[in-house]
């Protein structure tokens, strides 16, 4: 059984990882902004209401589970916001750091903490949440695209860190990904491109060599996988689960 924690993990991606590490029995602790949705989490996961950008709350989560646990084995860093949809110079200060705070300070916060507590234990796994933004340009999304290369430089920094304790550390790229989340991105992007939603929607999808669009439960299956022994010796990786993205501008 395995102590994990994830970040926002009370919605979306971060729930579909929170139920399927707590349904092959792993204690589970998972912070999220939205109270509806951490009440709603079933009861084989914990929850606490919290920023990913609030050090202080954050580092009493941890203090509270090195409590609760006495430790951890798995750290998840999946906390983001899709920032502004705009040209560069369009993009407010403001808006730009909302954006970078949460997806890339978030995740520092969680390698910060939860790092001493997976050297106590002397083995484990730290994942951060990237996306294919974090390899390519993404027009219109210049904040989200720079917090999601910054994750990507964090993790590689991380594996060698962390390696020599018996950690690892790998970032899971999801591509286009069926949600809520995704259908806001949707509608903001076609109303800057001057698009309909579906034409984004096909867009993202005919920029995969596969033609589709992915599930959470995809990317919690490779959450899994890289937490599990099967992955023992894979670190410092970008592993995308995006049916292979092509072409990174549903307008083309």
């Amino acid at each position: 059984m395995a102590r994990v924690f994830v970040s926002a993990g009370a919605g979306g991606i971060g729930r579909a990882m929170a139920e399927a590490f707590a349904a092959r029995g792993d204690q589970v602790w998972v912070t999220d902004v939205d109270k509806a949705a951490l009440a709603a989490l079933p009861a084989t996961v914990r929850g606490s209401h919290v920023s990913a950008d609030d050090e202080a709350g954050m580092a009493a989560v941890f203090a509270e589970i090195a409590a609760a646990w006495g430790g951890l084995d798995v750290a998840v860093a999946n906390a983001g916001v899709k920032g502004p949809t705009a040209l560069i110079e369009d993009v407010s200060l403001a808006d730009w750091q909302a954006c970078t705070a949460v997806t890339l300070d978030g995740a520092f916060l969680v390698a910060k903490y939860a790092a001493p507590m997976l050297k106590a234990a002397g083995r484990g796994a730290m994942i951060f949440i990237s996306s294919t933004a974090g390899i390519y340009g993404y027009p219109n999304r210049s904040p989200y695209a720079a917090a999601k290369w910054g994750v990507i430089g964090l993790m590689k920094t991380a594996a060698m860190e962390l390696g020599p304790h018996g950690i690892r550390a790998n970032a899971i790229l999801p591509g286009s990904v069926e949600g809520p989340r995704m259908e806001r991105v949707l509608e903001a992007e076609a109303a800057a491109k001057g698009m309909t939603r579906d034409q984004v929607y096909h867009g993202y999808a005919k920029g995969t060599s596969m033609q589709s669009w992915v599930t959470a439960k995809d990317i919690a299956d490779m959450a899994l996988f890289l937490a599990s022994d099967a992955a023992r010796f894979v670190s410092g990786q970008v592993i995308a689960v995006d049916g292979h993205t092509v072409n990174p501008d549903p307008q083309v």
